[in-house]
């Protein structure tokens, strides 16, 4: 006897008017909205992968068109570091928490038992399958406009400490190398059964441990630890001879809230 399908979320009004986009085509914000998990159990539907595939590209050239046009006197290198950290997979899941998509994913039983609702993963493949539906939907325009509203926070947020800054790996890497000190190693530890990991990062230089951090991912937890151990490190800002290794606490900076919404 075969298992009935898992339930509809329901309120995707809701996420159609948190997007400020009033699709024509409603099937399209269905789509993107639907996991290949969700596909396993319902036959008859298809997953959001190929509207991902196609967000992807959108997103990237809307970011792309919006550094070329917002920082004029940035290199190549400089515009492509800022690219990467904005369209990275924590930013997009950061948004996709902010704009509560978790909620209306199409997810299967098994995948949403396992707290698929909340994983980072599937949260920005969404947000990208919902760039892309918007594409489809309203043309180059709306996308980008979208593009714009949901990632300037995270434009300005990395741009204000210059370009690299959402990558801590390589700000760290740099501020080492400034220092005079070997160039900082990893150790990664897992704890959790294979569909909730979890990992420990420690960040190890000149064979001190400098900072640890966790995450979903050995990659976001080396960052989470990257990001402790520039912290502790970097000079105070009314001190820029000091240059020794203590730890200290830092605020990170204040975002500006200021809307990037114009093309």
């Amino acid at each position: 006897m075969s298992l009935p399908a898992p339930a509809e979320p329901a309120g995707a009004l809701e996420l159609s008017e948190r997007l400020s986009h009033n699709f024509g085509d409603p099937e399209l914000l269905r789509l993107a909205l639907t996991h290949r998990s969700w596909v396993a159990e319902v036959t008859d539907d298809e997953p959001n992968e190929r509207l991902e595939f196609l967000g992807d590209a959108v997103l990237g050239l809307a970011v792309t068109d919006q550094l070329y046009r917002l920082f004029p006197d940035h290199s190549e290198g400089e515009l492509a570091k800022v690219r990467a950290a904005v369209v990275s997979a924590p930013s997009l899941a950061h948004v996709a928490r902010r704009i509560q998509v978790g909620p209306h994913l199409r997810l299967g039983r098994g995948e949403d038992a396992s707290g698929g609702r909340t994983k980072s993963s599937i949260l920005a493949d969404a947000v990208e399958a919902l760039i892309g539906a918007v594409y489809l939907d309203g043309g180059w325009e709306p996308a980008k406009a979208l593009v714009i509203r949901l990632l300037g926070e995270q434009i300005e947020d990395v741009t204000a400490a210059g370009p690299g800054a959402g990558d801590y790996k390589t700000r760290l890497q740099e501020l080492v190398a400034h220092l005079g000190h070997a160039p900082p190693g990893y150790t990664v530890e897992e704890s959790g059964p294979d569909h909730n990991k979890r990992f420990l990062a420690t960040v190890v230089i000149d064979q001190i441990a400098r900072g640890s951090g966790t995450g979903t991912s050995k990659k976001q937890a080396e960052q989470h630890a990257a990001e402790e151990a520039w912290a502790a490190l970097s000079p105070p800002s009314d001190n820029t001879t000091n240059e020794t290794m203590t730890e200290r606490p830092e605020s990170r900076p204040t975002l500006d809230e200021r809307a990037q919404a114009d093309v």
